[in-house]
């Protein structure tokens, strides 16, 4: 094993699909010689050539369009948005197109495509570059969404999404791109699309999150000596884990669900309609949330004071915890 970041584990998932399927191919703005903005396929164009390695234009749309093209005909690309807040644009091919390829074929045609997209704030970027649109696609039936949080997590999805026929947006957490280092097998491992973590066990309430929050939140809990919780990474949004959700709901009684997105119609909100509806006479509290607000993300010297907090964490698990009857 090798101790690799996000950034290091991502270009080895692509790095060693692309040698073992000369399908898979690569399409973004500036990822073959410069390695992308964050250098997630540097030295990928001098292996496998500009072919399979394709520097396209500033067209997002374009470059989903493409994909579903090559994935039609195919092909597995991988096409890479530079922010999330980029992917506007595509939002067209994705919805209208991508997802719906199997139902208008009558399952004829499939269209295994990834899109790889940074996501989030944390790293105190410019306006589009720190947004959390995550609920966009997982509201479109058709799409996977996936969002690991450690480079373990990072290579497991990334080598299944590759491989699913189907298409599926790969988030990846930018504020935990070089944060973390972990210890990643050099050799292939699938994590299944759809499948949940405990990342700590715990009895007395559930917290649930997903992304970079996910190291945000294991950080705040250990500060909290008198309430053992358990935290739960998501991983997958789309499809959703919801046995593993339920059942942890269900041993400890309380909820607390941690995103960076606004809250407004966010996915916390259907997580907890989930629960209301499966779980309801387990719960001791109302479920507390801790989300983003519904502004544009203030951006730089404000970001601090939007994103969720350990403070705030801790404050919301005193609080469900006080509140349970």
């Amino acid at each position: 094993m090798t101790r690799l970041n996000l950034v290091e584990a991502i270009n080895l998932a692509l790095k060693q699909e692309m040698k073992k399927d000369k399908s898979v191919v690569l399409i973004g703005e500036d990822i073959g010689e410069d390695g992308g903005v964050f250098r997630v396929t540097d030295g990928l164009a001098k292996l496998y050539g500009n072919e399979r390695v394709m520097d396209s234009p500033l067209a997002e749309s374009g470059i989903v369009g493409t994909s579903i093209g090559m994935a039609i005909a195919g092909l597995k690309p991988v096409a890479e948005m530079q922010f999330e807040g980029f992917i506007m644009p595509a939002l067209d091919q994705l919805i209208n197109h991508a997802s719906r390829i199997r139902n208008r074929s009558r399952g004829r045609f499939t269209c295994p495509l990834v899109v790889r997209c940074p996501t989030g704030g944390g790293i105190k970027a410019l306006e589009h570059h720190s947004d959390s649109p995550e609920t966009y696609l997982i509201h479109t039936p058709g799409l996977k969404v996936v969002m690991p949080s450690t480079p373990y997590d990072a290579k497991g999805l990334l080598i299944s999404s590759i491989r699913d026929p189907d298409p599926v947006i790969f988030f990846e957490p930018k504020k935990v791109y070089r944060a973390i280092k972990q210890e990643v097998p050099e050799e292939e491992y699938l994590i299944p699309i759809g499948k949940a973590k405990i990342v700590k066990e715990g009895s007395d309430v559930t917290l649930i999150t997903w992304g970079s929050l996910v190291k945000t939140s294991l950080e705040a809990v250990q500060h909290i000596s008198d309430i053992n919780v358990e935290v739960i990474d998501l991983r997958s949004l789309s499809p959703l884990d919801t046995s593993t959700i339920l059942n942890s709901v269900k041993k400890t009684g309380k909820v607390v669900i941690v995103q960076e997105a606004p809250k407004t119609l966010g996915f916390s909100s259907e997580i907890i309609a989930i629960i209301n509806e499966k779980a309801l006479y387990s719960l001791e509290a109302p479920i507390e949330r801790v989300t983003g607000y519904d502004v544009v993300i203030p951006l730089p010297k404000n970001e601090d004071l939007y994103l969720p907090s350990q403070e705030k964490i801790i404050k919301a698990v005193e609080k469900v915890t006080k509140n349970a009857i």
